[in-house]
């Protein structure tokens, strides 16, 4: 069997703050079996400007997302980020209905998938080779990835694959953590108390560390962690699936 062609998409925050989590992405992908590629082309998917109102300037930049990543010699596009997922499934719509490109845009967008959803419905992975990580974390819905994307349970079984870790789920999984891009500086108090509530949620469980799919939410609460010195660490859960490699 051939093995699955997948076009990497490297949001922002992982490109410029987290390169690590981007490599251990493409470490755990070309592990299951996946040839890699990534086009050194690609820079936004547009959800800054798309969530301020600059519907123009996003635009542009949704038209060389698609331009971007249109080959047919990818079989999938995969990103680690429901953010940004979420961004290309359902704004891109809406910027898209109108142009000549929208069937070009559905046949793209078809293809795209946040990293847990991949490995768990197109993989069907049931097994990580070597993780480990002897831990106990908590896991976070973030907004995105559970809202837009539909993903809740797939990142909590992936976790089990990984040997010695111990999930404990904390209460209000499923609140927000209080970033939501722009929202975080226009309502900066705000903010803060939500980030501050789910801090507080995840260390009632004993967890070492605060586990989710998108690197947004967990800047947002190592900020808050490590400006009041709470006893917890924060991980993208690709690099919780390549510990111990």
């Amino acid at each position: 069997m051939a093995k699955p062609v997948v076009d990497i998409f490297i949001p922002c925050f992982i490109d410029q703050l987290f390169p690590e989590t981007a490599w251990n992405m493409v470490k755990l992908l070309e592990a299951l079996g996946c040839m890699v590629k990534y086009n050194t082309n690609q820079t936004c998917c547009g959800q800054p400007a798309f969530n301020a109102g600059f519907q123009k300037e996003c635009r542009q930049v949704a038209d060389k997302f698609l331009e971007d990543f249109s080959s047919e010699q990818s079989d999938y596009i995969v990103a680690p980020s429901a953010s940004c997922v979420g961004m290309i499934r359902n704004a891109y719509a809406d910027i898209f209905v109108t142009s000549s490109n929208f069937v070009k845009y559905r046949t793209m967008e078809r293809k795209v998938f946040e990293l847990t959803e991949f490995l768990t419905d197109i993989l069907q992975v049931t097994h990580i080779p070597g993780a480990k990580l002897p831990a106990k974390v908590t896991y976070h819905d973030a907004c995105s990835a559970l809202r837009e994307c539909g993903i809740k349970e797939g990142p909590r079984q992936l976790l089990g694959m990984v040997e010695g870790l111990t999930l404990a789920e904390m209460r209000e999984t499923e609140t927000c953590c209080g970033f939501g891009g722009t929202f975080a500086v226009k309502f900066d108090a705000i903010s803060v108390a939500m980030a501050e509530q789910k801090v507080e949620n995840a260390l009632a469980t004993g967890a070492e560390y605060i586990v989710s799919t998108d690197t947004s939410c967990l800047m947002h609460l190592e900020a808050y962690i490590k400006h009041n010195n709470k006893p917890i660490k924060v991980m993208h859960i690709a690099d919780v699936l390549t510990q111990g490699w």
